[in-house]
């Protein structure tokens, strides 16, 4: 399946050259419809066998081991089978060496760690943890996690992430940051939203403020970046 022009073009899509944050990875040239395609053969695969795919140095294969861990999960979930939940985060969390790039994040923090620490409040603190770890794609699962809560009507955990990450260096946490933040107004009412606002909107980088505010009306997205100038 492997295309070597793709491979090129996603090479520089996803910044793997020297001090870029995926500064070596390898591509095949595959894409993501084309991986979502494989799954059904990759179903009965157990955590162990999975292990090589999320170990991988090509980016697609990585790529694949997430998306079964991530349906994996789901169907934990589906069944109500916690512990089998579980086992699937534990397994992410000690392979997330491998989980070093935002679309590897994003297909699989919400579904796996979202949906653990969901069903586990006693395991919240993970979060936390996660968030303030100096890995950026530590941090990203750890807001992406928050994806999970939005979904289920709880924005709680985004906000307070949010919050400690407002001083975030990287670009790509203002983005997770500013994108959970317009889920949860969009999902959980745009009140706590709009409160979040009032009260660290000045704080916020823009990039985040603008991520934020996408989904209000036109003429309250210009006073919000007027106010918070």
């Amino acid at each position: 399946m492997a295309d070597p022009a793709k491979a090129k073009v996603l090479a520089g899509f996803f910044k793997t050259g020297p001090g870029q944050y995926g500064e070596g990875d390898r591509f095949l040239g595959v894409t993501v419809p084309q991986l979502r395609g494989l799954l059904p053969q990759g179903r009965g695969l157990s955590l162990r066998q999975l292990g090589p795919l999320l170990a991988s140095p090509w980016h697609e294969e990585r790529v694949l081991g997430a998306l079964l861990l991530a349906e994996r999960a789901r169907r934990c979930q589906r069944a109500g089978d916690i512990p089998g939940l579980r086992a699937c985060a534990l397994h992410y969390l000690a392979q997330r060496a491998g989980i070093n790039n935002w679309d590897l994040v994003d297909l699989s923090a919400p579904a796996v760690v979202g949906a653990w620490l969901y069903e586990q409040p006693a395991e919240r603190g993970r979060l936390k943890a996660l968030a303030a770890s100096p890995r950026l794609w530590d941090r990203r699962i750890a807001m992406l996690a928050c994806f999970h809560f939005i979904q289920q009507g709880d924005p709680g955990p985004a906000y307070r992430l949010c919050r400690a990450l407002l001083k975030d260096p990287e670009d790509l946490m203002h983005k997770a940051c500013g994108w959970m933040l317009r889920e949860a107004g969009k999902r959980c009412g745009p009140a706590g939203l709009k409160a979040f606002l009032a009260r660290h909107g000045r704080a916020m980088p823009r990039t985040m403020l603008r991520y934020a505010i996408e989904r209000l009306p036109e003429a309250e997205r210009k006073a919000w970046l007027e106010k918070t100038r």
